[in-house]
């Protein structure tokens, strides 16, 4: 058996760009596009705009209310207990693949040690009885629930809540109201296992970030590499290596596309998951910029644009016009089409 072919970092820039369409827009559904790209973190309401708008064809703020109004697709805390948006299909296998696991890990926080999951537990059926098929404000759900921060904080590990809108929108950016997820959504799926629920996370991830490592995997599902490598074994993937050896999987025919396409201007919102770590291997945010867009003062990120397929400069929305700065020297033609780009996304602003 031949060596698994390796994998250049440009090659697994392209890669990404190809598959989190930031090389050509899609056209499509909203569900659809969210399975395609993996998923979209959503801590900031605005971020799940921005990032449609960059990888969606002539998408419109007004598509994305409507399809949270018509639960067609869903905000809720799943991988690495952090606030996702998905589509109404995946949202069940998704909280089923990373439910023991995010509890197991809040659970072993050091600030922690003093709750059990019997405590736990008990505080999800106190909020589930209250919340029946109704909505509630988080302060109501902290008025329920006690004093403790911990548990009101951390009752979403064992029940199952989505954000709702109007909150967690562009026009109501504090997301505040709550869900039970089977009254918004329906019923889970029968037959619903963690093996089988893992094995779309990976499908998720790599058809959306791959080729990618084990580690990278499992690090993006906020689950330890033990509990997806037996799924792997089951799994029919393909094998790559990367320039520094390391062993990558991916889903067999999944785009690869040529190193030296050209890849087009795209701006990237706060919290895109194409700049954290898991990603770190394909070059998208070079080494050298990373502290100017990750540190102490902004932890959540920074807006950044892309040129030639690498995070470039920074930009915000100021008085009705995207302002950008960029992090070095642009040629002519990267500035023309910079300009062309933020003046379609102003018009996303306005």
């Amino acid at each position: 058996m031949a060596d698994p072919r390796t994998l250049s970092e440009q090659e697994l820039n392209r890669a990404l760009l190809a598959r989190q369409m930031l090389l050509e827009r899609a056209k499509g559904s909203i569900p659809k596009v969210l399975e395609r790209m993996g998923t979209l973190q959503a801590q900031y309401a605005p971020s799940m705009y921005v990032g449609l708008h960059s990888r969606m064809e002539g998408f419109e703020r007004s598509q994305l209310d409507e399809a949270l109004e018509a639960a067609r697709v869903a905000q809720g805390t799943l991988m690495r207990a952090t606030i996702h948006l998905v589509s109404k299909a995946d949202y069940w296998p998704i909280a089923a693949g990373v439910r023991k696991g995010r509890r197991e890990a809040w659970l072993r926080a050091s600030s922690r040690r003093d709750y059990s999951a019997k405590q736990m537990a008990a505080a999800a059926r106190k909020l589930r009885s209250r919340l029946g098929t109704e909505t509630m404000k988080r302060k109501e759900i902290h008025e329920l629930l006690g004093s403790d921060s911990v548990i009101t904080n951390g009752v979403n590990m064992w029940l199952d809540l989505v954000r709702v809108p109007p909150s967690g929108t562009w026009d109501r950016r504090r997301a505040d109201l709550y869900a039970v997820a089977e009254h918004w959504l329906g019923e889970p799926p029968p037959k619903l296992d963690e093996p089988k629920s893992i094995e779309l996370l990976v499908r998720r991830y790599l058809g959306g970030f791959g080729p990618a490592s084990v580690d990278e995997l499992a690090n993006w599902a906020g689950l330890p590499p033990k509990r997806v490598t037996p799924v792997l074994k089951r799994m029919k993937l393909r094998d790559f290596t990367a320039g520094d050896g390391t062993e990558l999987i991916d889903l067999p025919r999944a785009a690869l596309p040529d190193p030296v396409t050209p890849a087009p201007v795209r701006f990237l919102p706060t919290w895109d998951a194409t700049l954290l770590v898991h990603a770190r291997r394909t070059g998208i945010l070079p080494e050298e910029h990373r502290p100017k867009v990750f540190n102490t003062r902004t932890p959540q990120s920074v807006p950044t644009f892309l040129i030639d397929g690498r995070a470039a400069g920074t930009w915000s929305y100021e008085k009705g016009k995207i302002r950008t700065k960029p992090f070095g020297k642009l040629d002519a033609g990267a500035k023309r089409e910079l300009r062309d780009e933020a003046d379609r996304l102003a018009e996303l602003h306005a």
